[in-house]
């Protein structure tokens, strides 16, 4: 009875009727309650997106730091910014922090907390990254900041990559001093080459990056980029004009292991991957086999098809061994039968280098021609003990090989 009369309620005032000048006003009044209502509703929505929608609610700083710096790839709208950065998209409201936990809405902008202040800084040798088509036997000297847009569920280097860039110690180190510090290194050792943005997610500190790319470029110094591949179309390419290599680790072959352990999506990193091995002058994939996550050989097989059939038979591609780490303690190591195995389905798909990480020395470190069969570079552990690449050719039988050698 009660819901009859509400009922008619509602309906009764349609038997009225409306003079004109009524009907502008009452119009009026409802295109601006239409408006308000658009504007209450997007509040709505940008204030009570669930935490899985990539964003630290008003989780900015209130003063930016000397590190900080108006982002390279986003957009401005009345009430938020939205990154166009990685594939996230996160939309911002004013003080929210991005998923990556360094980018921040900061009075309408978008802005960079990690520009010149990385948490990790060593020299490494470049068969570390894993690269072993690039200068082999040379030296990276290898930065990182704080955050990363993904949450791989086994992150090795998770103290750093989990965590904001106010809470991790940190080098003051701007791209000028970043470039002027490899060159000093480089008088001491002439093996030091490259600089390495590594050990995180280099996306996230892109600006950083970028700049330092085209300081370095300029000194002949050479850059790696290590990264998950997570990122945007335009940036990756405008990266990659100054960039000589580029190692993705393409972390398995299904959507659901990418949804449920590394939170992303394979369709992205795949096409990451076909733009890095176009416009990159070195290109090579790493994939970390994990026990019953992503270790089916059906899927490996999958993965070295794709490469083959997508990129290039000569993309170097290597299965690295997984340790128990973060939040995966509870899985044991690879087994190294696994690893030999998916080596073997790689090189029975037609793929021409094929390598195992995180082993003890053997032969499925060295470099082969695939044209002669010949030792062309071997490896122990990450350092060459022997070299028969001359000028970028097998130094038997004159094929050549691709890579970046001299």
């Amino acid at each position: 009875m009660k819901e009859e009369k509400r009922e008619k309620k509602i309906a009764s005032p349609l038997k009225y009727k409306l003079t004109r000048r009524d009907f502008l006003k009452k119009g009026i009044v409802g295109l601006a309650g239409l408006s308000l209502g658009y504007y209450l509703l997007e509040e709505f929505f940008l204030k009570n997106l669930p935490e899985n929608n990539l964003v630290f609610r008003k989780s900015a700083p209130e003063k930016l730091w000397k590190w900080s710096k108006e982002a390279y790839f986003y957009e401005r709208f009345p009430s938020y910014v939205k990154c166009r950065l990685c594939p996230h998209g996160c939309i911002l409201n004013e003080g929210d922090r991005g998923r990556c936990r360094d980018r921040v809405n900061f009075k309408g902008k978008l802005y960079t907390l990690t520009y010149g202040n990385p948490c990790a800084v060593h020299i490494d040798p470049i068969e570390k990254k894993p690269l072993f088509h690039f200068l082999p036997g040379s030296f990276a000297f290898s930065i990182a900041t704080a955050g990363c847009n993904l949450r791989c569920k086994y992150c090795q280097n998770w103290e750093i990559s989990q965590f904001p860039p106010e809470e991790t110690k940190n080098y003051d180190l701007m791209p000028e001093n970043l470039v002027r510090a490899v060159t000093r290194e480089r008088e001491k050792n002439e093996k030091v080459r490259s600089i390495a943005y590594t050990y995180s997610e280099p996306t996230v500190f892109y600006e950083y990056m970028s700049d330092t790319t085209r300081i370095s470029k300029r000194e002949g110094i050479r850059n790696v980029v290590i990264t998950a591949g997570y990122i945007n179309e335009k940036p990756l390419k405008e990266l990659a004009k100054n960039v000589d290599a580029i190692k993705i680790d393409l972390k398995g072959f299904n959507e659901r292991f990418y949804r449920e352990v590394v939170e992303g999506e394979l369709e992205r990193v795949l096409k990451s991957c076909k733009i890095s091995y176009k416009k990159a002058k070195c290109f090579e994939i790493v994939n970390l086999v994990v026990p019953t996550l992503n270790d089916s050989l059906d899927e490996i097989r999958e993965l070295s098809r794709w490469i083959k059939e997508n990129l290039s038979r000569d993309v170097p591609l290597h299965f690295s061994r997984f340790y128990p780490r973060y939040k995966l303690k509870n899985l044991p190591p690879t087994p190294l039968e696994t690893l030999k195995k998916a080596r073997e389905i790689a090189l029975e798909e037609g793929l021409n280098f094929v390598y195992i990480g995180n082993v003890p020395h053997g032969e499925h470190e060295n470099t082969y021609c695939p044209k002669c069969g010949k030792l062309l570079i071997e490896r122990i552990g990450y350092f060459v003990k022997e070299n028969n690449i001359i000028e970028g050719r097998c130094k038997f039988c004159g094929e050549r090989i691709p890579g970046i050698w001299e």
